[in-house]
């Protein structure tokens, strides 16, 4: 997938499988800016956080081997 610049404007989802692969490529980088993760993570519940991470675990798991795991999202060198 292509580094495209971060913008909002143009996350759409539907119209194409590319365009929802770069809206929800946009949508993660969105939920990963330091403010936001702080803050929204304060305000969920213990069982929101639970099904939260249980469902982008699951998901790393099946669309991820454990090398592209311990690189790209645990960003190890090894």
């Amino acid at each position: 997938m292509n580094q495209q610049p971060l913008d909002p404007s143009t996350i759409c989802f539907g119209l194409s499988p590319e365009l929802d692969q770069r809206s929800c490529a946009t949508y993660l980088q969105l939920t990963g800016r330091t403010e936001f993760a702080r803050i929204f993570a304060s305000r969920l519940s213990p069982e929101e956080i639970d099904s939260l991470v249980d469902l982008i675990a699951a998901l790393m798991r099946k669309h991820l081997s454990k090398q592209e795991y311990h690189q790209l999202f645990l960003r190890e060198d090894h």
